[in-house]
């Protein structure tokens, strides 16, 4: 699995031909709602270069049902923006047994597989839900991770009012839609999507409301970033909180 990260990421690198050097200007910036606009300033990204990759660190505590224990985990990811790519390494302790994890989305597909031991897969899917659940997330890492890319013409706004808008996001046949909220201060404080199944349950996939409520800021690099947040599933029956992040570097416009 980590051999496979590495070459999905060593693929992503090379077919990296545009966007360098370019910077953002207030010209990118004036299609926007006025609370994105803030938003972008308060992360500083205005007179920056365009960002075409990015490479993170994580750290956190994950669990896959409400009534289990949580597992620490160590994470690495690599986005690729001009050819949309999320590539999602994760390594974890369930019950003191190594777990891996790796999240492909490419190509508009995506793909899930863990590993207990690193032998035996105990989760493994794919398919059109997944592909679409898959989409939200990488959406939610450029509202979210890399702001600067909330530019891109494939997103289109609509204003809810002074603090809120509604986010329609295409990457080629699969559209999906967002609601971001702010604060006075331009802080994005939360991310809620219909469009993400829950795949918990392969089986049987749900769709319920799911959010990605951010606690911290904190400076990477010269940006403003959100830094810690939650994952969670507003099920019918209870909201069901599956993960908590904290990212501990970030990196962007990586040469490989």
């Amino acid at each position: 699995m980590k051999r496979s990260f590495r070459s999905e990421a060593a693929k992503g690198f090379k077919l990296i031909t545009s966007g360098r050097n370019e910077i953002i200007t207030e010209k990118d910036l004036e299609h926007l709602p006025d609370i994105v606009k803030k938003y972008l300033e308060l992360v500083k990204v205005k007179g920056r270069e365009k960002v075409f990759n990015m490479k993170v660190h994580f750290r956190g505590r994950i669990r896959m049902k409400p009534e289990e224990k949580w597992m620490k985990f160590k994470a690495r990811q690599y986005s690729f923006f001009y050819n949309p790519t999320r590539l999602f390494y994760l390594k974890a302790l369930r019950s003191g047994i190594p777990a891996t994890g790796l999240h492909i989305y490419k190509n508009v597909a995506a793909s899930m597989v863990i590993k207990i031991a690193g032998l035996f897969k105990i989760t493994d899917v794919k398919g059109e839900e997944m592909n679409k659940a898959e989409t939200v997330t990488y959406f939610n890492d450029m509202c979210l991770m890399a702001p600067a890319t909330l530019i891109d013409k494939n997103i289109s706004w609509e204003v809810i009012d002074l603090l809120a808008v509604r986010a329609n996001f295409t990457n080629e046949d699969i559209t999906i839609t967002a609601e971001l909220y702010f604060n006075e201060q331009g802080e994005l404080t939360n991310f809620i999507s219909y469009d993400r199944y829950d795949l918990s349950n392969p089986e049987s996939p749900g769709i319920y409301p799911f959010s990605t409520p951010v606690e911290e800021y904190k400076e990477f690099n010269g940006f403003r970033l959100p830094c810690k947040a939650k994952a969670i599933w507003h099920r019918p029956q209870a909201d069901f909180c599956y993960g908590e992040f904290i990212i501990k570097d970030i990196n962007y416009n990586c040469s490989k």
